[in-house]
């Protein structure tokens, strides 16, 4: 007679959005749209770089901050306040608690030197927003799509 183990029940991990973007309008098109598809995580919106990296700190700083027990995706903009973009992607993946954490840049700027540069940094891919409102609730809208079928794991388990 084998005896039987009993069966670990994994916590499951609803992946968090974490959208860096200073852009008021372009982070409502973006929230709107991504719901449109039937996104429902949690999107927490950051309005400059130094909001993401406050967040992402260990300390509280009088406020919400980072669960390493949950996953997290951050969709980050490069031309940002206080801290740029790129500098709160170096900053990312060069801490080993968040370095698993998705990072994709999503941002007017295509100039191929800026997107060398943020896959060089780690970005995990770089989406460029379009100009033309049409084509850019498009990009989200495809962005939406992969953000339903994408697995991400928890910072730490």
């Amino acid at each position: 007679m084998t005896q039987q183990m009993p069966v670990q029940k994994r916590r499951t991990h609803t992946m968090e959005i974490l959208l860096a973007e200073d852009d008021s309008g372009h982070a409502t098109l973006v929230k709107s749209n991504l719901r449109n598809v039937g996104i429902q995580n949690k999107i927490r919106h950051f309005e400059d770089g130094q909001e993401v990296l406050n967040f992402l700190s260990e300390k509280e700083n009088g406020g919400e901050h980072i669960d390493y027990e949950n996953a997290y995706m951050l969709l980050l903009d490069i031309r940002m306040p206080k801290v740029s973009g790129d500098e709160v992607l170096r900053q990312v993946k060069n801490n080993p608690r968040l370095q698993l954490m998705p990072v994709i840049m999503l941002t007017t700027t295509d100039e191929p030197q800026e997107v060398r540069r943020c896959h060089e940094l780690g970005c995990n891919d770089y989406i460029t927003k379009p100009v033309d409102y049409d084509e850019f609730v498009e990009v989200i809208r495809r962005l939406g799509m992969f953000l339903q079928i994408v697995c991400v794991p928890p910072l730490e388990e």
